[in-house]
């Protein structure tokens, strides 16, 4: 189970008794009369969304329609994302003292004619931006609200509030972050050269960039994250908050 959810079965049953705890008997109101009962929605919801399969494939391995399996996951998506929000650190909650490692990262989506804002030509693909920071061990610490993928990650970034404290400069990001006030590699001027202390002060700091990238790749194991989402685009905001809820859950656990 842990391979199809990320979740081990004690860690279901731990969420559906927080479900039953949290909402009390509304839980078994949630809608019409639920064919899958309360753990397999869940795991449902989890399978889902850990591996992004399409709905006609998790209605033949769990012997109900599709409809029943799109229903189940808008219902239980919009109920683990309630139930764990506290779970998320907002800028508010980390650490003052702490250093972080930031970058940016595209979450993608279908192709939306309508919303061209959803484009990012860095990427070349349509999706979501979203900031996230780790601490110097990999830890991750941070994830943004998502914006649309157009939008440069430094902007992104300035405007989630992480810089707020202009007494803070020891941040570290990639060229991308140049002007913001952190710790980046140096940029090469054009037809210029980098003396050699600067391109061993970019080593170093691409030494301990690193992080990051696992850090991202790790809650992109949540294949919602590196596939395109299908499910309506109005839906893919909660289904973010959602799934970094439950890695912030995953982790603390």
């Amino acid at each position: 189970m842990y391979h199809t959810t990320g979740f081990s079965k004690d860690e279901i049953v731990t969420l559906c008794a927080m479900i039953t705890e949290y909402f009390g008997p509304q839980t078994k109101r949630l809608g019409r009369k639920q064919a899958l009962g309360l753990f397999k929605a869940v795991v449902v919801t989890l399978c889902y969304l850990r591996r992004n399969h399409v709905q006609q494939e998790l209605g033949e391995l769990f012997g109900t329609s599709q409809s029943t399996i799109s229903r189940t996951v808008a219902r239980y998506t919009t109920v683990l994302g309630e139930l764990l929000k506290e779970w998320v650190p907002t800028v508010e909650d980390l650490d003052p003292d702490s250093q972080l490692i930031v970058d940016g990262t595209l979450l993608p989506c279908w192709s939306w004619a309508d919303h061209p804002e959803l484009w990012s030509g860095k990427h070349r693909t349509t999706g979501l931006n979203v900031q996230v920071a780790c601490t110097l061990s990999g830890e991750l610490a941070w994830v943004s609200d998502p914006t649309p993928g157009k939008t440069h990650d430094a902007k992104a970034l300035r405007e989630s509030g992480l810089l707020d404290d202009e007494a803070r400069s020891d941040h570290l990001g990639d060229k991308g972050y140049i002007g913001l006030g952190m710790i980046t590699p140096v940029r090469k001027h054009p037809g210029g050269e980098l003396h050699e202390s600067q391109k061993q002060f970019n080593t170093q700091v691409n030494s301990i960039r690193y992080q990051i990238e696992r850090a991202i790749a790790n809650l992109k194991t949540w294949r919602t994250f590196h596939t395109d989402y299908r499910r309506p685009l109005r839906t893919f905001a909660e289904t973010i908050s959602t799934v970094i809820a439950l890695e912030f859950y995953r982790i603390a656990f």
